[in-house]
């Protein structure tokens, strides 16, 4: 992002507040004070602007902090707020998240974090028992606002009962994080922590041949990674939509992305323009990329042929991720559209060879799910950090 760009977004700020070591959202995320207002009035003023609008990503950007501290005299609005008058003629806001993949890790960490701030959470799991554990456990705690819906991305049936699930109890969505993901690989867990590899070897790639005897790539799974992370993303978005189509003031979508997603991890340059290619992106496109890295698996080309070779199709399906945030964020100009890379974080779907706790793999996803208006859409963040594609 050049300067004129980060000195725009900065400017509409609106007086977020955020660091990295801690989240302080303080008035940002409560409802502005109004008394002796009439009704009409008070729905007036909780009206967003719709003056603001997201700042999009432009075709290259330079690395820079997302940091902020809040400035006298700027507004507290982050959230568009909802407001419905209950019958006593009080009103109240309300907003609803979605955090996908939720039962543990990354996901369950941002979803208590979202429920912490007062939102409520639509919290889901594929295994049903473990996803209404998991929030009678976040009840336990003191946080009653988070309810649990069974969701499996692979499955459209699962999909849509979700979003008329939504749709009937509360006719909207505010916030959406896709969290869910495969891996798309099988792993000699034992072997591989016999290896004893260093962090900085996995973050930088170095430890590429290494693993290739204890984390191997077939067909089915790394078509089982594709389904999940980028096509049951994919069709989990759309479904839902509708419902974060009428979030006033634009809603917030995030999805959970790779260090392995970026650009200039991937060798081959046709594969690196290709999907660089920001004007010219479609989900054609992503679909007939896709289509060639299983046929290149299949015949046993992936390296020839320019792939990752770190684990290939987890890779290949976070950069499609990236693609299609950006394709969504180019259509949907009114909402904030990111993705991000949440670090090295110690969960399942790395064997828990990471480094970072799901605490700090959370703030990412938090920050971005409660981005201010006027905040950016289209861009790819490591942690929280605006960075390279």
């Amino acid at each position: 992002m050049n300067g004129r760009a980060v000195s725009q977004w900065r400017s509409a700020e609106m007086g977020w507040v955020g660091h990295v070591g801690a989240l302080h959202f303080h008035s940002l995320l409560q409802p502005p004070k109004i008394t002796s207002l009439s009704t009409s009035k008070k729905l007036q003023l909780l009206q967003p602007s719709l003056s603001r609008r997201s700042t999009i990503c432009p075709l290259s950007s330079r690395r820079f902090s997302i940091q902020a501290t809040a400035k006298k005299g700027l507004s507290t609005s982050a959230l568009p707020i909802v407001a419905r008058k209950e019958n006593n003629g009080n009103l109240v806001t309300e907003r609803y998240a979605v955090v996908t993949g939720a039962n543990k890790g990354i996901g369950l960490e941002t979803a208590k974090q979202l429920a912490s701030q007062g939102i409520r959470v639509i919290l889901t799991a594929r295994n049903e028992q473990r996803g209404l554990e998991v929030v009678s456990k976040l009840h336990e705690l003191g946080l009653p606002n988070v309810v649990f819906h069974q969701l499996d991305v692979l499955d459209p049936v699962s999909i849509d009962s979700l979003a008329k699930f939504i749709a009937d109890k509360f006719g909207r969505l505010d916030i959406l994080v896709n969290n869910a993901g495969a891996s798309g690989v099988v792993v000699d867990e034992e072997g591989l922590r016999a290896l004893n590899i260093d962090p900085s070897s996995w973050l930088s790639g170095k430890a590429t041949n290494l693993v290739q005897s204890v984390i191997k790539t077939n067909n089915e799974k790394a078509e089982e990674c594709l389904n999940t992370n980028y096509y049951g993303l994919k069709g989990v978005t759309e479904s839902l939509l509708p419902l974060l189509q009428k979030s006033l003031g634009g809603a917030r979508i995030v999805n959970v992305s790779s260090l392995r997603s970026e650009l200039k991890r991937i060798p081959g340059e046709h594969i690196r323009k290709e999907l660089g290619d920001v004007a010219n992106l479609s989900e054609k496109k992503i679909d007939a990329l896709l289509k060639r890295f299983l046929h290149d698996l299949k015949e046993d080309r992936l390296e020839e042929n320019g792939w990752t070779m770190m684990l290939p199709s987890y890779s290949i399906s976070k950069a499609s991720v990236n693609a299609y945030t950006r394709i969504l964020a180019r259509k949907h100009p009114k909402m904030y559209i990111n993705c991000v890379h949440p670090g090295y974080v110690d969960t399942d779907i790395n064997w828990h060879t990471g480094t970072m706790t799901v605490e700090e793999g959370a703030r990412g996803s938090l920050k971005l799910a409660l981005l201010p208006d006027g905040g950016p859409t289209g861009c790819y963040f490591d942690q929280t950090e605006l960075a390279e594609f």
